[in-house]
């Protein structure tokens, strides 16, 4: 299998150096292999969000580089950074992040747009990402006029619709209610499983970490203990979950 993110040495420092620093990241390594459901799971302030950040080119690394699709992307340009990060990453919010003055269908289309696809190809694309996640019926409305997991939902057809080398999500259940928030974590894990898309998912939750096939754990900026689902029940990662973080 071949690498789809790989990142190296990386550390974040804040403040100047005639001033109090902070340093959020400590040294940071690990790969993604394509196809791959990995989560990142950690306290507040564990570095976590700094982390993924940096991944998703919001941010820049003091050191170390990040690989994705195997380019470096620790020192492109913001011109480069805004291309590569249009076509490569797609990026789930836990607020959804969509544009209420715009239908669900023209959120979605958003990434397609900004990658210059023709407009004779965008609804086609968009159709077929709404009908594998079972939103074609909500395109026409606007955000304001559904619920949150269907927000949710067109949020990750925003993120997935250009065919990303890798899907990232911060809290994505976050703001969902238990039932919403299972439904897109069993369309999350069909994507990867049958899709074979590559997703990092940032959470605290345990639930959600239970359908992922790796957890890397981080604290103080470093990342310790990792958990491999192996051929383990969801019902049964879930307990081994909930015993480590019942350690920390």
């Amino acid at each position: 299998m071949t690498e789809i993110l790989k990142v190296s040495a990386v550390t974040k420092t804040y403040g100047k150096k005639n001033e109090k620093q902070y340093q959020a990241l400590k040294g940071i390594d690990f790969s993604i292999e394509s196809g791959e459901f990995v989560a990142i799971m950690g306290a507040s302030g564990s570095g976590k969000t700094t982390l993924l950040n940096i991944i998703s080119t919001l941010d820049k690394p003091t050191t170390g580089t990040v690989m994705i699709n195997g380019r470096d992307i620790s020192n492109l340009n913001a011109n480069e950074m805004a291309d590569f990060r249009s076509k490569e990453i797609g990026f789930i919010f836990q607020d959804f992040n969509l544009l209420e003055n715009l239908t669900n269908r023209e959120n979605i289309s958003l990434p397609l747009n900004l990658c210059g696809v023709s407009a004779s190809k965008i609804d086609p694309l968009v159709d077929k990402i709404a009908k594998k996640l079972g939103i074609v019926d909500i395109l026409a409305k606007y955000p304001a006029e559904i619920s949150g997991g269907q927000k949710q939902r067109i949020a990750a057809a925003r993120a997935l619709v250009h065919d990303p080398a890798i899907l990232l999500a911060d809290e994505p259940t976050g703001a969902l209610d238990s039932k919403a928030a299972t439904s897109l974590l069993e369309t999350m894990k069909d994507l990867n499983e049958n899709d074979k898309v590559s997703i990092l998912m940032v959470t605290h939750d345990p639930y959600s970490a239970s359908y992922v096939q790796k957890i890397l754990f981080i604290k103080d900026g470093k990342i310790g203990k990792q958990l491999v689902r192996g051929q383990k029940s969801r019902e049964e990662f879930y307990q081994e979950i909930i015993n480590e973080l019942g350690r920390r």
